[in-house]
């Protein structure tokens, strides 16, 4: 099964969270920072009043709390409106 998103918004596989320990204590997941970095994955065709700027393969910068939350087929995702990624990376 494949996720296709609708108007204007994009599929977005966030990057992997940093592994960081101090003094040899590891910090667990609850307390970890949130990427706010992914590559997108699919796109939406856009609306009449906004054209897609992003496509599949793009890595882009998001806001904190942007996006909705899903899991598929083991892998975690977030869609969100084009309009809440923040910058494209070159």
């Amino acid at each position: 099964m494949k996720i296709q998103p609708l108007a204007d918004r994009v599929l977005i596989e966030p990057a992997a969270a940093e592994e960081k320990t101090i003094g040899g204590i590891i910090i667990p997941d609850t307390a970890k920072e949130k990427p706010l970095q992914g590559t997108v994955v699919a796109v939406g065709k856009g609306t009449k009043d906004e054209e897609m700027v992003l496509k599949a393969g793009d890595t882009v910068l998001y806001g904190k709390y942007a996006g909705t939350e899903l899991e598929h087929e083991g892998k975690k995702y977030l869609i969100m409106r084009q309009s809440d990624v923040v910058a494209i990376l070159a």
